[in-house]
């Protein structure tokens, strides 16, 4: 995988993700079906969004580490409104900020699942969408397991 600056797939007309190349573990990651953030090796806590220094304790020391892909809806919006061509036939969707169990929050979708039905509290866990041959993106789902406690 290499950085990216193309912005829409020309096949589809959706919007893609410009891929830095500090993201690149990130993305490739998604590809693998693992979510990997940054964990600071000086205070050990993961971060997000992806930067060159820890924002806990500042240090440049880290590692890349796989998550659980564990946690729940911390925010939501509800487009009504298609805002591109893409988009038209996917109108009402969800945007969503899930907070990880580890602790760092990231802006994505809830899939399998109706958006009348996504709440602020929902436990999720990662999925993943192959959107280009390239490009897979870090979504979520209803975590099954905990709906079932």
């Amino acid at each position: 995988m290499r950085p990216s600056t193309k912005t829409v797939d020309e096949a589809t007309g959706r919007y893609l993700p410009i891929i830095y190349a500090e993201e690149l573990p990130f993305w490739e990651g998604a590809k693998k079906r693992t979510l990997q953030l940054q964990r600071c090796n000086q205070c050990e806590k993961p971060w997000y969004p992806i930067g060159p220094t820890c924002p806990h304790c500042f240090s440049t020391d880290f590692r890349w580490d796989v998550m659980s892909g564990k946690g729940f809806v911390h925010a939501k919006v509800v487009y009504h409104k298609a805002w591109t061509k893409w988009f038209e036939d996917k109108v009402p969707y969800a945007v969503v900020q899930v907070q990880l169990a580890e602790g760092p929050r990231l802006t994505s979708n809830v899939l399998e699942c109706n958006v009348r039905d996504v709440r602020i509290g929902m436990p999720v866990e990662v999925t993943y969408q192959d959107i280009t041959e390239e490009i897979t993106l870090v979504q979520f789902r209803p975590d099954s397991g905990a709906l079932a406690k």
